[in-house]
Parts: C-alpha cells; structure tokens; sequence
C-alpha cells in the first residue's frame, strides 16, 4: 500500500490529504478504488479535479510490461560494482556492491554492522570520489568518526575535507521521517547531493531495523504497510538513479536457537543479498581463558544471487580504521595527523 501524501501529484495538496484522511481514504489504493463522485462530495472537490488526480496516480502506479532483452540491455549499461574497501567482503560480494540493488549487513550489537557501513562509506567518497547519502538512525556516525578513518587514508587535511563534503549524513530517527527523507531523495534531492562533488552511488540507511521493528508486532498492520514502503523506495531509488543500497538489520533467533536477520519473512525478499556479522572469538593475551579478539569478525553469505551461499570470510574491522584503537602505531599516527 502506498499512502497519499501531499505533492504526489497535481491537486493533491495538503487540504485535500487531510479531507481525504478524514473520509477513511488514506492510501493510493483507497482513492482508485472508490466511488469518485461521492467521495468529491464528502470532500467538497469537484469531481473533474478528483478524477484527474485519480488518472494520474494510477498512471504512476501501474506497472507497464518490459521485455527480457531490454531489461538485459539495461543491466549491462547501468551496473556498477563498487568496492567496499575490503577485499574479504569484496570477495563474499562477488567484487562489491552492485548498483541497483539492495543489500543487507545483519548481526547482534558489537557485530561491526556500523563500523563496516563508515568504512564504506569513506572509501567510495575518498577512493572512487563519489558522493554517499548516509541515513543515521541510531545516532551512531559523528565527524569525529569519519575523520579518524580518513586520517589513515591521507594526511592531506585538504583531502580530508573534500572527501567529508561527499558524505550527506541524514539523522532521522522515526519510520515516517526516513521516508519522508528517501522520496524527498528520489524527487530531486539525489541530484543536487551530487552537485559540488562526484555524483551519489551509495546510499545507506544505518539501521533499518532500528526504525522498523517497534512498528511491528501485535496489530503489525500498519508497522508492515510502512516496512514495505521503505523497501519499495529504496528498490526503486537503486534502480532508478543507479546507485548502490547498504542497509542494516538486528538478528534474532530461529525456534531451533539459530541466529538470523530480523524483520520476519516479508523482508527477507528485499534485500538482493545478504550478509551476517559475528564476532570471532578467539584466545587472547596468552592465557588459558578465551576472549574476543576486538576487530575480528567473520562475515557469512546467507543470500545471493550470484555467489553460493553460507561461504565464510574473516576480516579485521580495523582495516578501514587503522588510526583508530589504541596500539602504539596508531597513537603516533594520530599524533603525526593532529
């Protein structure tokens, strides 16, 4: 279900979305299949502007059928893989994040999930010189943060700086807002991001589930409703505009103890390709106990289309990172760097 919002299209404006809420027609698919000439009634509109705003939205939302050679033609003119930074996740994508599609990084807290989605996004906007849009849900992602990583790719503060005005980050931390945001994005917002800079291939949302998950639950009619519309402006976004969607999800545990992505079987079919985070645990500090190892994690291919499932890499979260942490190598860096 879609819901209406004011802009939509012409005559749909902010008066009428209230009048039309108020007559139990909230969504695109409640006002095409109503009664158009007494719902001009109820809403004190004239029936021609209602029939022509209904003309439209089924013209936008009806689907026109394309042939397989020209999807085909179309994939291989606007694909593009970009690399994550790290050649273990590299290599579990098949090269890296492919443009027009929708993946995913799952896992518990302390998994690594944000730390890889920073990593990512310094290394498109430093190496490949392209923009990012960045949605922060959580209040995890600070300048700070950014800058640090950067530090351990150049220490050309020039640099530095350029490479941070290609990140757009967008703090939002409600269902409502991250949609508001993401179509803002696909009518228009996308493009001037892009102006100043290299134009924007990757957008990510950290995390989904973060905004999601209380809505669902209970009643779950309207928490499932909104989950699927952010799914669907981010397909289209990706598909649209070619650009690359990185998005993350909590874990949860199957009735067998199993960890795996939350968010429930609907969602299970947005994301093109999917990856669970762990932490490796490992002995350390040569004692008898055993103990995490602060920067390992193994990543497992849990969804593809292009690579066989369930294969494994291990890589270390400090590799985008490396003046970070707190070894004597990395103080001095940071020392040389201030």
């Amino acid at each position: 279900m879609v819901v209406l919002r004011e802009g939509m299209c012409p005559g749909l404006d902010a008066d009428l979305v209230r009048d039309l809420r108020a007559a139990d027609i909230k969504t695109v698919e409640d006002l095409v299949s109503s009664d158009i000439e007494e719902l001009a009634r109820k809403c004190s509109v004239s029936y021609k502007a209602l029939f022509a705003i209904r003309r439209v939205l089924l013209a936008q939302h009806t689907a026109f059928p394309v042939s397989g050679a020209d999807l085909y033609e179309e994939l291989l003119s606007s694909t593009a893989i970009l690399s994550t930074g790290n050649p273990s996740l590299d290599k579990l994508l098949d090269s890296g994040l492919y443009t027009g599609e929708i993946t995913e990084l799952s896992g518990g807290p302390g998994s690594g999930k944000s730390q890889v989605c920073f990593g990512v996004a310094v290394h498109i906007s430093y190496h490949l010189k392209q923009s990012v849009i960045f949605i922060d849900t959580t209040g995890g992602l600070t300048a700070k943060r950014l800058l640090q990583m950067l530090r351990s790719e150049t220490s050309d503060a020039e640099e530095q700086m350029e490479a941070l005005q290609r990140i757009h980050v967008f703090r939002l931390f409600d269902v409502f807002s991250v949609l508001d945001c993401l179509h803002g994005l696909r009518s228009g917002r996308l493009q001037q991001a892009s102006v100043g800079g290299g134009s924007v291939k990757a957008v990510i949302v950290d995390s989904v589930s973060a905004v999601i998950s209380p809505l669902l639950g209970g009643k779950q009619n309207e928490g499932m409703s909104l989950m699927i519309q952010v799914a669907g402006v981010l397909k289209t976004m990706a598909k649209d505009f070619n650009v690359a969607a990185l998005v993350t999800n909590h874990v949860t545990r199957s009735d067998s103890g199993e960890v795996q992505p939350g968010l429930g079987v609907s969602w299970s079919h947005v994301p093109r390709t999917r990856i669970l985070l762990e932490r490796v645990e490992k002995a350390v500090g040569g004692g008898s106990g055993g103990g995490s190892s602060s920067g390992l994690r193994c990543a497992t291919l849990i969804k593809s289309s292009r690579q066989p499932c369930h294969i494994k890499e291990e890589f270390d979260l400090q590799w985008w990172s490396r003046s970070e942490g707190g070894s004597s190598r990395k103080r001095k860096l940071d020392q040389t760097d201030s």
